[in-house]
């Protein structure tokens, strides 16, 4: 049985922004090693939710773009 994590406990996750976030890029790295590149996490998702999970590995999370004002 699955167990939902409690909004009191210290490892629950809250969403803390509506903004866009595009700092990095990412990898979806399938189980036979292939890798797919993406610039935006919301791509990441559309695509990782498209494939059946038994050829799925992970997502690489990859270098911090530069921001403006910022190195």
């Amino acid at each position: 049985m699955t167990q939902v994590i409690h909004p009191t406990d210290k490892r629950y996750f809250k969403q803390t922004s509506n903004a866009p976030y595009d700092r990095h890029t990412y990898n979806i790295v399938f189980s036979n090693g292939q890798l797919e590149h993406y610039p935006s996490w919301e791509l990441v998702q559309s695509r990782w939710f498209e494939v059946p999970t038994q050829f799925l590995s992970h997502v690489e999370v990859l270098d911090v773009k530069q921001s403006k004002g910022f190195s």
